[in-house]
C-alpha cells in the first residue's frame, strides 16, 4: 500500500475490504510522505520493519529485488489525487499490478500515459469505483444492457452530500486536500463524487456519454474548487440524462441514487438501501429485487457471484469495495498460474474507466466555462 497512514480515512477502508475474503495479504507499505510516520503506521499494522518503507520508490526497488515468491504482487494506491499518477507509473514500470483510488489522475494526459503503460506492460489495473461492486448494481446492469427495458431513453443520477456546507477545510484533513487544486486536481465535488455518478451511469446502462451541458459552482465563499455540479447529458444511443453532484446539500450523507428508464420500464437504486433494486414496468406493478434472494433464479449470475450472505443479512459499502478487490485478486491469481481468468472475475473498473472519468471531468469544466450550450465529450 502507498498512503493510508495514521489518520487517513480511505486507506483503512481499503485494508478492510482487501482482507475480507482472505485472498489478499498486506505485506509491505509506504504509508506516509514522512518516513518516520510510515514506520509508525507499519508498526501499528504488525508489519516487519524491513517491509515498511520511507518512500514508494524505495519500496518498489527493494520489493522487486526479492525472490518472486516473497515480493508483493500488486500495490494499492490510497493517496490524495495528485500522487496517484507518479505512484501508478512507478509501479507499472517496475512490473507491479495496480489498484488505484479515483480519480485516477489529475489530468487527461496522465491518464492516457497510464493507459499506454498498462497496454505496453500487460499488467492488471483496477480503479476503485466502489459502487459498481454492489450486487444490485450488477443486477441493474444485467437487466438494462440485456434489453429487458427496450431502448434506454433516460438516465438520472445524483450524488448529494452535505459535509462541505461550511468552510470545513480550514481545520479538517480530509476536507483540506479535497478542496486544494494542487492536491485534488481541477475539480472538487465533480472529481470526488461526480466521477462516481458518471461511472455508475455508464456501467449500469452500457452507454457512453457523448455531450455535456454543465454548470459548476463554488457556493461556499472562498472555496477554490467546485462544491456543486449540475450537468445535462447526451448518450451514444440518443438517450438523455441528468447528473447532479453536490457537497453543500446540508443534511445529506452519501445519497447516491440512479434512475434508468427504457421504452418498457426501468430501475431505481439507492446507495442508502443498496440491497434493494426497484424494477418498474409499463404493464404491471413495481417489483422489489433483493440481494441474496434467488427465487426461481431471477437474479443474474454476476449478482449472485458478488453476494456473500443469505437474504436478510445486509451487505454494504465495505463489501462492495471487497468485491472489486476479490475479483481483481481472483483474476490476478489465475494469471499468475498461467490460466485465463473467469469472466466474472474481470468485472471491475479498469484503467480505461479512469481515462473516461478524467476526460469527463475536464469536459464538464470546459462546458461550465463555455458560452456554448453543448460540449462534445471526446
Amino acid at each position: 500500500m502507498v498512503g493510508g497512514g495514521i489518520g487517513a480515512f480511505i486507506g483503512e477502508v481499503h485494508r478492510k475490504a482487501a482482507a475480507l475474503d482472505g485472498q489478499i495479504e498486506l505485506v509491505c507499505g509506504a504509508f506516509d510522505i514522512v518516513p518516520e510516520k510510515s514506520k509508525e503506521a507499519g508498526k501499528g499494522l504488525f508489519l516487519p520493519d524491513n517491509r515498511v518503507y520511507g518512500t514508494y520508490d524505495e519500496m518498489f526497488a527493494k520489493e522487486k529485488a526479492l525472490p518472486e515468491e516473497e515480493r508483493m504482487n500488486f500495490v494499492s494506491i490510497v493517496t490524495p489525487n495528485h500522487v496517484h499518477f507518479p505512484v501508478a507509473k512507478a509501479a507499472l514500470e517496475n512490473g507491479f499490478h495496480v489498484v488505484c483510488e479515483k480519480p485516477m489522475t489529475i489530468n487527461t494526459q496522465e491518464a492516457k500515459d497510464l493507459v499506454s503503460l498498462v497496454e505496453m506492460t500487460g499488467l492488471q489495473f483496477a480503479l476503485t469505483h466502489t459502487y459498481t461492486g454492489y450486487p444490485m448494481v450488477k443486477q441493474a446492469r444485467h437487466m438494462a444492457t440485456g434489453g429487458e427495458f427496450g431502448k434506454i431513453r433516460k438516465i438520472i443520477v445524483s450524488y448529494p452530500q452535505g459535509w462541505l456546507s461550511t468552510r470545513l477545510e480550514t481545520d479538517n484533513q480530509q476536507a483540506s486536500w479535497r478542496t486544494d487544486p494542487k492536491k485534488a486536481g481541477p475539480a472538487g465535488a465533480l472529481g470526488d463524487i461526480g466521477s462516481h455518478a458518471e461511472n455508475l451511469a455508464e456501467y449500469i446502462t452500457g452507454l457512453r456519454i457523448t455531450e455535456v451541458c454543465a454548470d459548476l459552482s463554488s457556493l461556499v465563499e472562498g472555496r477554490a474548487l467546485d462544491d456543486d455540479a449540475n450537468v445535462l447529458l447526451r448518450f451514444d444511443n440518443g438517450a438523455r440524462g441528468i447528473l447532479h453532484a453536490s457537497q453543500i446539500c446540508a443534511g445529506e450523507e452519501n445519497a447516491l441514487r440512479i434512475f434508468v428508464y427504457g421504452e418498457k420500464g426501468g430501475i431505481e437504486w439507492h446507495q442508502h438501501e443498496p440491497n434493494t433494486l426497484l424494477v418498474k414496468h409499463l404493464d404491471r406493478p413495481v417489483e422489489i429485487y433483493r440481494t441474496g434472494v434467488d427465487h426461481g433464479s431471477y437474479l443474474c449470475d454476476t449478482a449472485m457471484h458478488n453476494t456473500r450472505v443469505p437474504s436478510g443479512h445486509p451487505e454494504g459499502y465495505v463489501e462492495a469495495f471487497a468485491n472489486i478487490y476479490r475479483n481483481f485478486a481472483h483474476a490476478l491469481g489465475s494469471r499468475l498460474q498461467g490460466e485465463e481468468p473467469n469472466p466474472e472475475n474481470l468485472d471491475y473498473p479498469t484503467v480505461q474507466d479512469g481515462l473516461r472519468g478524467m476526460s469527463f471531468i475536464e469536459t464538464v469544466i470546459a462546458s461550465s466555462k463555455s458560452d456554448r450550450k453543448w460540449t462534445r465529450f471526446e
